[in-house]
């Protein structure tokens, strides 16, 4: 009875969020402008520079991003610059990534994190497929293979592990590790990358993906049981890797189980303030968009993205264009999260806009637009 009762209350609610979803967002649209606007804001709250570096602000009051936050972060910038092609982009990223170095150096074995090294290599490979820079693509690949090499093993049918200290392998890895592997096959040409990207996606695809509802399970453990919890970064990694090799029906169905069911069909789980999953969000649509540009499935995903897309710029905080990563409700007037603000930047820059193009301001510059911003 108490297990109903809480289904029925769960169900109700979910009706609920749906109904005003679709009443609110649906009178409102955003442009091109927009989306301008809200990297902007996100540049003049979080960037800083320090010794010709540039860093992120881990909040609104100060600090630095973690690895994997800040490698999301220029992941961000790049899809900012592929949008709108504007080279201030490229400037920025390219100082963060120095002050991403100077942070981690160049080999990141030290970082236990497997998840955290595929994450900086799928920067580093879309980063050189935009600038041609053979830097970019050398560190990718190096890091890659050192990954690779100590995260893969037999145990449990194959699959990469979490972390080198654990018997876990979850889909946090191995659907980036699988991009990974297809971004390095693209700018190499080098078979043995398409090969181990194959391998990866059938084991996470046989392990942890429920090919009757499209859901990604988190992770299995050393004893083989498998941990049923589903988040979207997770759905938006193995949507882009089944997209990567050609597996349009279980993109599809993992696509649509994050709109109907993790999203209740209106705006996409909010993840809190703090933590890892504050920036889930910004990880799915990248990848599910992709897809849908890619596949032509404009008729089953477009509007559904841009209402949440509308939902994240309508919620903003309008004193200064921060908007954090509960969609369904205005941003508060407090200490904000660079990590958990965004992906409502991510969201407004892969999502094709609703609203025709109005004039466009300035987007950005590559160098800190207020004295608060300047070296510290």
């Amino acid at each position: 009875m108490i297990m109903s009762g809480g289904k029925n209350l769960f169900n109700h609610r979910a009706i609920i969020l749906v109904v005003l979803f679709a009443t609110t967002m649906g009178a409102h649209a955003f442009s091109p402008a927009d989306s301008d606007k809200i990297f902007a804001a996100y540049h003049d709250a979080f960037y800083f520079t320090k010794g010709g570096k540039g860093f992120y602000r881990a909040t609104t009051e100060g600090g630095k991003t973690l690895f994997w936050d800040r490698a999301e972060q220029l992941e961000m910038v790049l899809d900012t610059y592929e949008r709108t092609t504007n080279t201030a982009c490229l400037k920025i990223f390219n100082n963060v990534f120095k002050g991403f170095i100077a942070d981690h150096g160049t080999n990141w074995e030290r970082n236990d994190f497997n998840d955290d090294i595929m994450w900086m290599v799928i920067a580093c490979a879309r980063a050189h497929q935009l600038t041609g820079e053979p830097f970019y693509r050398n560190l990718a690949k190096a890091n890659f293979d050192m990954c690779y090499a100590r995260a893969w093993s037999t145990n449990l049918g194959g699959g990469l592990l979490w972390k080198t200290d654990t018997s876990s392998k979850n889909a946090c890895v191995n659907g980036p590790g699988t991009i990974a592997a297809c971004l390095l096959y693209q700018i190499s040409g080098d078979t043995n990358y398409l090969t181990k990207a194959q391998g990866i996606y059938e084991w996470e695809r046989a392990t942890l993906f429920d090919p009757k509802s499209g859901q990604i399970y988190d992770n299995i453990d050393g004893r083989g049981q498998v941990h049923p919890m589903t988040f979207t970064y997770n759905q938006g990694t193995f949507i882009g890797a089944a997209n990567f090799l050609g597996h349009t029906n279980d993109a599809r169905l993992a696509a649509d189980y994050t709109k109907n069911v993790l999203s209740n069909g209106g705006v996409m789980p909010g993840y809190g303030q703090t933590g890892d999953a504050a920036g889930f969000n910004g990880i799915c649509v990248r990848w599910l968009a992709k897809f849908m540009k890619e596949r032509g499935l404009q008729a089953s995903y477009q509007k559904w993205l841009q209402a949440n897309a509308d939902a994240a710029w309508e919620n903003r905080r309008e004193a200064d264009n921060l908007s954090w990563s509960r969609w369904d409700r205005p941003t508060p007037a407090r200490v904000l999260n660079s990590w958990a603000c965004s992906s409502s930047v991510v969201i407004l820059q892969v999502v094709p806009p609703n609203e025709p193009s109005k004039n466009s301001t300035s987007l950005v510059s590559d160098s800190p637009s207020a004295g608060r911003l300047a070296d510290n």
